[in-house]
């Protein structure tokens, strides 16, 4: 009684010939077990069956967020309220939360399979009923650039690769982890396509693009033309990747450099920051503009539909431009005729 009253008491310690001894034994080990090394060992389990990419940000919202809250704190001793509490202390978006809450929410749900704990106190949470409606709503918005801007990044790439990919970039819509995956014998100049089909995700290289509508041929178009021409005097001869970091002269194995490099261009360039994802929001609202019908933007894009098209880009549609814009627009966004291939030299 002493012993209880002390927190001290172990049943198999005072009754070893006890037939309950083991089951008692398994519960003071589950009791003293931490929910950092839940985490870890879930961690373990991640890096060996999930896709790197995701195993990356479990890892790192995991050293960020949640071993350093609740590394030592005893998993069976943890409560809804507390987790309630500390969510509330969050002042960022709903679906970042949600991120950061899956690999403790993961790890909790294998604790109670293993027996470890009686329930998963993240079943009774609901982000909807903690998170002010503010914080709910996604702060995405497509931000493009302007051809004046467009025209002021590229002259910014004092490096002729770098322009090259921005230009690119611009005017193929391609996702960063699909142009740096980008390879020249996806690139058919006999019929000015260039075919996604992979994709580089924090340093692995992912068969087939983010989504099944996402693998598609991509119109070439004159922007898109000049910096493929141009960038084969640098890479076509050393191997299969089309662009690469000009620093070393190896293929982009992730986007961090390139984030990094854009930032220091659009200082350069005096342009308003926006990141490198905004090259892609200004093909479709610039062929829009221009003209084109939302269904081959979406197909361009790799959506099956146009219903992230309209929703994100329905007020370029019809947009009003002058003559002078239009013109320097349809310099990098023409869509190369076929019949003009013999016009252009290409290696190989």
């Amino acid at each position: 009684m002493n012993a209880i009253e002390r927190g001290t008491f172990v049943y198999h310690e005072f009754f070893p010939n006890s037939t309950r001894a083991k089951e008692f034994a398994a519960k003071n080990v589950a009791s003293t077990v931490t929910i950092g090394a839940l985490i870890r060992e879930y961690l373990d389990v991640a890096r060996r069956t999930l896709a790197l990419s995701s195993y990356n940000s479990y890892q790192e919202v995991s050293d960020t967020y949640l071993l350093p809250k609740w590394d030592n704190k005893i998993a069976a001793n943890l409560t809804s309220k507390e987790i309630r509490t500390w969510i509330m202390e969050f002042a960022i978006k709903s679906k970042t939360i949600s991120s950061i809450l899956t690999p403790m929410r993961n790890a909790l749900e294998q604790a109670v399979i293993d027996e470890i704990i009686e329930s998963n106190p993240f079943d009774s949470i609901k982000l909807g009923k903690i998170v002010p409606r503010e914080q709910r709503a996604s702060d995405f918005k497509a931000d493009p650039f302007s051809i004046d801007e467009i025209e002021a990044i590229l002259q910014a790439c004092v490096n002729p690769q770098e322009h090259n990919m921005a230009l690119h970039a611009f005017a193929s819509g391609m996702r960063i982890s699909e142009y740096i995956a980008l390879q020249w014998e996806s690139i058919d100049f006999s019929r000015y396509k260039s075919h996604v089909s992979k994709a580089f995700v924090d340093g692995e290289m992912k068969k087939g693009a983010k989504t099944e509508a996402g693998n598609r041929a991509i119109d070439m178009r004159q922007g898109a033309l000049d910096a493929l021409l141009r960038q084969q005097a640098f890479t076509k001869q050393l191997g299969k990747f089309v662009f690469h970091n000009p620093l070393h002269g190896e293929p982009w194995t992730g986007t961090k450099p390139i984030r990094e490099r854009w930032r220091r261009i659009l200082l350069l360039a005096k342009v308003r920051y926006r990141n490198p994802y905004q090259t892609r929001h200004t093909f479709a609202s610039s062929l829009l503009m221009l003209g084109a019908n939302p269904l081959y933007v979406a197909t361009q894009m790799g959506h099956s539909d146009t219903t992230m098209v309209m929703r994100t880009y329905g007020k370029w549609i019809g947009a009003g431009l002058d003559e002078d814009r239009r013109r320097r627009l349809e310099a990098v966004y023409t869509q190369i005729d076929p019949k003009l291939k013999n016009e252009f030299p290409v290696f190989g």
